[in-house]
């Protein structure tokens, strides 16, 4: 029988690509999503099952129904200005959400977990590339909600046998290159389909938050990776704990070990589409940091992790063409 995974956030960007993954790796992923954000039209490699993270009837009824073998869970608010905005909201839908999420799988008999984790745990590390080993001070909610998470997993792996792998990231880009799924929010808040959006007339300018960072070009510098190379980690992630090398938690960055700036990111988009980026110059958002870069080292020593695609002409390339013909219908 094919080995069932619930893919929390299955509907949304990063969830999606994961469940195409899952799919080609021979598993039948189940996606677990409200569609507040997410689109159903975005789950096209397993089964879809709706609901809320908060839901625990639902939950248990889902889990019942499936008996999957792991969690991979992706469902999450993530909006540092919100968060910023509005802590509350973050604690709720992060931490107690997954509480439930964690405590309804546990009591399923489901003991390996796969977390979508954030480097913004680390907070703002000016000049270093960060590693599993960084100390964590996260400068937001959204930041201090997953690290959070990551503490309640030790917990419940010290109580009840958890075992998980936890990973952290900075910003996801590009898109499918076989088209069937990509990135499309609304609101959008991420850089790459915002310069795009600009690009095709969908907003008059892309404005840039900031200008008077301590950079070269005054604007703030992340890490990249390709959306496709990172979901491939996530089921390396899985199959290294199917295979039980994990005994409580652990942790994996997963990065270029390269940063770009936003200026730099326009200058790519502008080049690879052929096409001027319409711009505007707005303050700094609060909470965001100045450079925030991470290594892979240990997720390619121990996972055999490679992040094929992850070069910002790829990425860019893969999301604009996902961006000309894409999009969902609820």
């Amino acid at each position: 029988m094919v080995q069932k995974v619930l893919v929390t956030g299955g509907a949304g960007y990063i969830g999606s690509h994961a469940c195409k993954a899952l799919h080609a790796a021979g598993y039948l992923p189940v996606t677990y999503d409200s569609l507040v954000t997410g689109w159903r039209g975005a789950v096209k490699f397993g089964p879809f099952e709706q609901g809320d993270l908060m839901d625990r009837a639902r939950l248990d009824q889902v889990l019942a129904t499936h008996r999957p073998v792991a969690i991979m869970h992706f469902a999450a608010l993530s909006q540092v200005g919100e968060a910023m905005r509005e802590p509350g909201k973050y604690w709720r839908g992060n931490v107690c959400a997954s509480l439930n999420l964690i405590e309804a799988a546990v009591a399923a008999g489901v003991r390996d977990f796969v977390f979508s984790s954030t480097c913004a745990t680390y907070g703002d590390h000016d000049g270093v590339v960060l590693d599993e080993n960084t100390p964590q001070a996260p400068l937001n909610a959204y930041g201090a909600s997953k690290r959070a998470i990551e503490d309640m997993l030790a917990d419940f792996a010290a109580s009840d046998g958890l075992r998980a792998v936890i990973f952290r990231y900075f910003n996801v880009a590009g898109a499918d290159p076989q088209g069937e799924v990509g990135e499309f929010h609304q609101p959008e808040t991420h850089l790459v389909p915002l310069i795009l959006d600009a690009i095709e007339g969908r907003r008059d300018a892309l404005t840039i938050h900031g200008t008077d960072y301590p950079t070269p070009d005054g604007t703030c510098i992340r890490d990249y990776v390709h959306v496709m190379d990172l979901v491939d980690a996530h089921v390396l992630g899985l199959e290294h704990l199917r295979a039980g090398h994990v005994s409580g938690t652990e942790v994996f960055c997963l990065g270029t070990g390269n940063g770009f700036s936003v200026r730099e990111v326009i200058e790519h988009a502008g080049s690879i589409t052929n096409r001027p980026v319409p711009l505007t110059e707005g303050p700094r958002r609060p909470g965001d940091a100045v450079k925030l870069v991470c290594g892979s080292e240990k997720a390619v020593s121990r996972l055999g992790w490679r992040p094929h695609r992850s070069d910002l002409p790829q990425m860019i390339a893969d999301a604009w063409r996902w961006h000309q013909n894409g999009g969902y219908d609820k």
